[in-house]
């Protein structure tokens, strides 16, 4: 029976990709299992991305696929949506899974070290915490003062470079994810419009059996999705990337046509770390 165990939970998302490419890097004395808890509602980019990652560490990405899935929690939860305040999904559909995966071996007497991408910027965020006694987190970036642009230089320099979904959403997770901005609803809305016409269906159902929260605050997907709240979001955004322009410090180390993500127009949400990282 081993005596330790290495696990690295990828989200999808550019932060625990970086930190599955520098725990290759600088520890190849380790061996890491790599593992992705699906929900089966992500987006099409994260699994291309996860394939290429595959393909960079040489090894399979573990895919804990929850043994009861959105639909069924859905059930359990009288179609009420989850949403900041009750993030039943990270729950039932994250964290649930990666507990039973690991329980077996941590009841054994296994010690099982969880690598979590907590950047070193990320003060504020706390990791995964254990509730058994043989399970320990770590957090390298934080430990080896890797912040957001280092993550960013760790995907470039190793050729994968960023997920294609950073083209036009902030972070990884669920396609009807609470945590996105109304902007990215409405690109998801033109990207994806299959997975957009599905959340749709879900909120709908929600609010007919009574559920207070909608997907985004304040307003149902069908209002959002009419052209002129389209149009109004749309102006709204380019005003934020306007006045943020104005604001920002010119950097002669950074073009001036380098683009504003979504985080920096809108704040850091605290989503999810089994979702997002």
């Amino acid at each position: 029976m081993k005596i330790e165990r290495h696990v690295l939970g990828l989200s999808g998302g550019k932060d625990s990709a970086a930190l599955a490419v520098h725990m290759a890097q600088t520890r190849p004395d380790i061996e890491v299992e790599y593992f992705f808890t699906d929900t089966g509602k992500e987006l099409p980019e994260v699994y291309e991305y996860l394939g290429r990652l595959e393909g960079f560490l040489g090894k399979p990405i573990a895919r804990l696929n929850p043994d009861r899935d959105f639909d069924f929690w859905l059930r359990q939860y009288k179609s009420f949506l989850p949403s900041p305040r009750t993030r039943w999904c990270t729950r039932q559909l994250k964290i649930r899974p990666f507990e039973q995966w690991l329980w077996p071996s941590l009841d054994a007497g296994e010690k099982i070290i969880s690598y979590v991408a907590i950047r070193s910027d990320e003060n504020y965020r706390e990791g995964y915490s254990s509730t058994h006694p043989n399970l320990s987190v770590s957090l390298p970036f934080r430990e080896h003062g890797i912040d957001k642009a280092g993550v960013t230089d760790i995907l470039e320099a190793s050729g994968l470079g960023l997920p294609t979904y950073y083209d036009w959403r902030s972070r990884s997770g669920c396609t009807f994810c609470f945590f996105q901005q109304k902007i990215e609803w409405v690109r998801l809305m033109e990207r994806h419009p299959e997975s957009f016409e599905e959340a749709k269906s879900y909120e709908k159902s929600a609010l007919e059996h009574g559920s207070p929260f909608t997907w985004s605050a304040g307003e149902s997907l069908e209002e959002l999705s009419k052209p002129e709240r389209v149009n109004q979001i749309r102006r709204e955004h380019k005003k934020r990337i306007e006045r943020a322009k104005a604001r920002r410090v010119r950097n002669p180390l950074r073009p001036d046509d380098e683009g504003i993500d979504i985080d920096e127009l809108y704040g850091q949400a605290k989503a999810c770390l089994a979702c997002h990282k």
